[in-house]
């Protein structure tokens, strides 16, 4: 087993980006330093960068979510973007999505640690709790699939007139293209590919939008969610 690296102290751009929760994403970035790679969630070349290229590389999601709408951050893993993402925007209601026990063990123990109240992890597939997750204003995701695979899995998730939101790396544009025949058929209307993350992050995080219309998911996912929302009402009168 390789041993982790020593994990460096917190640049000073990271108490502008965290604020009064700068405390909290010291502990956080401890607790990927630590438990994250003793669980194998991080590996441990990446804890001398855990700060640029995943805590603040992920924080800086924040300047493209709208505000005071729900979250759902697809295979969360080991909570990447969406603990940063709680740690910035206490207005938002997230839901970290991951189907690992150890990894959501992991979250809800971070949850727990830092205090974040407006989070909620739930164990599960995307595939798998549509129907019993409320629908969504973002999805966000990271480093979990290639577009056309996250999409299948993400917007169905979403409320009409949603928008999912996947920090992706070089191959951004040429995923987007690849994935535009998929993304039609699930309901998107409007694509784009952004830069944020200016005088905090180098290179800059890019983030992949992707912005649906009145039926995400497309027309069988509207099926499916009409069912499931019967099935979820018939239970209640029970």
């Amino acid at each position: 087993m390789t041993e982790a690296a020593a994990l460096p102290p917190a640049p000073e751009v990271a108490r502008e980006v965290f604020g009064d929760r700068f405390p909290d994403a010291v502990r956080y970035a401890e607790l990927l330093a630590e438990a994250g790679v003793q669980r194998g969630l991080i590996g441990p070349r990446e804890v001398p960068r855990l700060w640029e290229r995943h805590i603040l590389n992920c924080a800086v999601l924040s300047e493209v979510v709208p505000e005071g709408v729900t979250v759902c951050d697809v295979g969360s893993g080991a909570g990447l973007p969406g603990i940063p993402l709680a740690l910035v925007r206490e207005d938002l209601k997230i839901t970290l999505l991951e189907p690992l026990l150890r990894r959501t063990n992991f979250l809800t123990e971070v949850v727990e640690l830092l205090g974040l109240d407006h989070v909620t992890v739930v164990r599960g597939r995307a595939e798998e709790v549509m129907g019993t997750l409320p629908p969504v204003h973002v999805v966000t995701a990271r480093a979990v699939a290639p577009l056309d695979r996250l999409a299948t899995w993400g917007i169905p998730l979403l409320r009409p007139y949603g928008e999912m939101l996947a920090l992706k790396g070089d191959t951004a544009e040429e995923e987007l293209k690849s994935a535009a025949t998929a993304l039609s058929k699930l309901g998107a209307v409007g694509t784009s590919v952004l830069q944020v993350g200016e005088d905090v992050v180098d290179p800059l995080s890019t983030v992949v939008r992707v912005e649906v219309g009145e039926s995400p998911g497309g027309v069988r996912f509207a099926a499916k969610r009409a069912k499931a929302a019967r099935t979820g009402r018939a239970r209640r009168r029970r």
